[in-house]
């Protein structure tokens, strides 16, 4: 027999002593004696809101995942290329860690995705740090200052040829004026970006921009723990 929970009004088994979604206690009254003082002896256990968070324990399992997927998701990393897979797995497993100690054996989505924000402002934080960190040692440490601007020069060329293409394109539809427009602010663009506040920025922005996504994956990560969880642990009574 199925029944629905008063609070998120989703399907709960019978035999379910916890929503499956929410972690609310399914309270079953009975008119036999026996029965009725068995199933009420099943709440005199104190349970934990499903939909709370116990920081302290779920501070130490996002540490304990973020430190390695923020490494590995680094540009240092030779695996940086999987970043996003390794942010979103470590908050996953983040949030199947701190259940493991909780009662119901499991939590709500919402709070698996609060363990997951967690997980990856630590985990995106350390690989913003370690992808500058590497950058700086490479330009100002092991001199690779040429290799570096000959990269950046080769990648923005590359992309100024492609723009003035478009544009050269495009001018056959436009006025000469606002081709000739077209082409000046794209040259000035073209100058910035080979200038060293703009190579700096630029670099800048790309590694706040990956620590974002990053962060985004982790909350991903955490709410589908949560999900999975859900659907596979069942109440110890």
């Amino acid at each position: 027999m199925e029944i629905s929970c008063s609070r998120c009004h989703q399907t709960v088994q019978a035999e379910n002593c916890y929503c499956p979604v929410c972690g609310l206690p399914q309270l079953v009254y009975a008119t036999d004696g026996a029965p009725g003082q068995a199933q009420q002896e099943r709440w005199n256990e104190a349970t934990r809101d499903a939909s709370s968070v116990d920081w302290k324990p779920a501070l130490r399992a996002a540490l304990m995942m973020a430190i390695p997927a923020g490494v590995l998701s680094s540009e240092a990393s030779q695996a940086g290329h999987l970043g996003l897979i390794w942010m979103a797995t470590a908050a996953g497993l983040a949030v199947m860690f701190y259940v493991r100690g909780q009662r119901p054996a499991w939590i709500t989505l919402g709070a698996g995705a609060r363990i997951g924000l967690v997980t990856g402002l630590l985990g995106a934080w350390l690989a913003f740090a370690v992808s500058g960190g590497a950058l700086f040692v490479d330009r100002f440490v092991l001199h690779q200052s040429s290799r570096i601007d000959a990269q950046w020069k080769s990648y923005v060329d590359a992309s100024n040829q492609a723009s003035l293409q478009m544009i050269e394109q495009w001018s056959t539809k436009m006025a000469a004026a606002d081709a000739a427009k077209l082409q000046a602010n794209q040259t000035g663009i073209h100058a910035f970006m080979l200038s060293p506040e703009g190579h700096a920025g630029f670099a800048t922005f790309g590694l706040f921009w990956n620590a974002a996504i990053l962060l985004l994956f982790a909350v991903a990560g955490g709410a589908l723990g949560a999900r999975l969880l859900a659907r596979t642990r069942r109440p110890e009574v």
